[in-house]
């Protein structure tokens, strides 16, 4: 479809509370697509409806091959989470830095797939905190916020 603008970090529209998706007609079908097209473009591994401007409660998250399909998750909810641990963290709405931020190492996350159909998501390791990273943008919290300590990345 479409590479959409990613939003910086700085832009208000980060720091927002996304808005409960009730119905999945065309256009959210279609901001779908574009997320994919802009996720793919920007190299991440995950990007919420709001970094590219649209304050919706929608996900995808893809980790590559070896993790399988794509997740996209509307209205997505942490419903469980155990263990905790700190890790890198980049964000694609906040280029050339890095940080700390403590997660849990288990999640178990619910919402809806592009169908409608209800999904349940029992995650550990980068994906718990891929789902982690991305449900707290539709919050409006960014990982700066929560990051112990955060780094320039450098291009050597």
């Amino acid at each position: 479809m479409a590479v959409r603008k990613i939003l910086q970090y700085g832009d208000k529209r980060l720091n927002s509370i996304c808005e409960k998706v009730n119905k999945i007609d065309r256009r959210i079908l279609n901001l779908i697509d574009d997320m994919m097209d802009t996720l793919y473009e920007g190299n991440g591994i995950g990007l919420a409806a709001p970094q590219i401007g649209i304050l919706k409660r929608v996900v995808l998250i893809d980790l590559g091959e070896e993790e399988g399909e794509p997740i996209i998750i509307i209205n997505p909810k942490i419903t469980a989470q155990s263990g905790r641990e700190k890790d890198f963290e980049g964000c694609l709405s906040y280029l050339g830095y890095e940080g700390e931020v403590y997660r849990p190492t288990k999640v178990t996350v619910v919402g809806i797939n592009a169908k409608g159909k209800p999904v349940t998501y029992n995650a550990s390791g980068l994906l718990a905190r891929a789902f982690c990273h991305e449900i707290d943008h539709l919050d409006g919290i960014l990982y700066m916020t929560k990051a112990e300590e955060m780094y320039e990345l450098t291009s050597e």
